[in-house]
């Protein structure tokens, strides 16, 4: 018999956060768990070295969550076990790693290890999935203010997408650096860097990263050039990564620091966190030592 202590976020799954997490209940009948509300901790690292030894850490929620946690702590290592328990919407963490929704925890400390960490004015963040501006952060800011007018109202982020492909969303002129490299690029959809391939619920703008890569890079894909006919037929393939066969209007690059700036402020989205007023965003990711 184990004891476990579940932090989670009340406010994950459109506010299933907490009945999501303590259905984990059924999965330990005979052991112990102990829940924790993760945003009602002043100090989170504290709170976790506080733990006894013998106590298992759950992290239950989404990918929000997950960044949440890993911000808190800033921390590029973790000495005790770290569980996941995927109880969010999109579960895109989850996913990229092949497990389906339901997945019983499982340890992610290496997948936390030397996390990239983006830059936005004054923002400093680490992310699991992925960051960037475009038409994906144009659809996190406009779920956030119809959350904000309509609080009860369930939000249908494939209906704002396609208004935002129609005319809501105004594709902007970006330069993107890659390792000193600079390209630039006009009518930018989408312009997000990522650690893993999946983010927003299912999209895979980079479908060949590898959040375990040795070398550690991210990849920035850039979507631009598009005209709105040809937005609407090219976004649907984003979610089987199809989209790269569409080299004329799609480039995707590796490296260990990528910088965008785009002509105007705009919001930008950080594992679905939305950052406003942001003209310029620069990941850094950790280089493999060399011997």
């Amino acid at each position: 018999m184990a004891t476990y202590c579940v932090l989670y976020n009340p406010k994950a799954s459109h506010g299933k956060g907490k009945a999501n997490a303590f259905a984990l209940l059924d999965m330990f009948p005979k052991d112990t768990l102990r829940y924790a509300d993760l945003t009602q901790i002043d100090d989170l690292p504290a709170f976790v070295d506080a733990l006894p030894a013998d106590e298992r850490l759950i992290i239950a929620g989404g990918d929000g969550t997950l960044s949440c946690f890993v911000n808190l702590m800033n921390r590029n290592s973790f000495e005790r076990d770290i569980y996941y328990y995927g109880a969010g919407t999109g579960n895109d963490f989850l996913h990229d790693l092949d497990m389906p929704t339901g997945t019983r925890p499982f340890i992610i400390n290496r997948y936390l290890e030397d996390l990239p960490t983006v830059k936005a004015g004054d923002k400093v963040a680490r992310f699991i999935n992925g960051t960037g501006i475009g038409i994906d952060s144009y659809v996190i800011e406009q779920g956030d203010l119809q959350r904000e007018k309509y609080p009860h109202k369930k939000l249908n982020y494939t209906w704002i997408a396609i208004k935002g492909l129609l005319g809501g969303f105004k594709p902007v002129h970006a330069s993107v650096t890659v390792d000193g490299i600079t390209r630039e690029y006009e009518k930018v959809w989408l312009a997000p860097t990522m650690k893993g391939r999946l983010f927003g619920g299912g999209m895979m703008p980079t479908p060949d990263q590898d959040r375990t890569d040795p070398e550690q890079t991210v990849s920035v894909a850039v979507v631009y050039k598009l005209s709105a006919l040809r937005a609407l037929t090219i976004f649907p393939t984003l979610f089987k990564g199809k989209h790269v066969k569409y080299t004329k209007y799609v480039h995707i690059f590796k490296g260990h620091e990528i910088t965008v700036k785009i002509d105007h402020p705009f919001a930008m989205q950080i594992d679905g966190e939305t950052v406003h007023g942001v003209s310029e965003y620069t990941v850094t990711a950790k280089q493999p030592a060399t011997v």
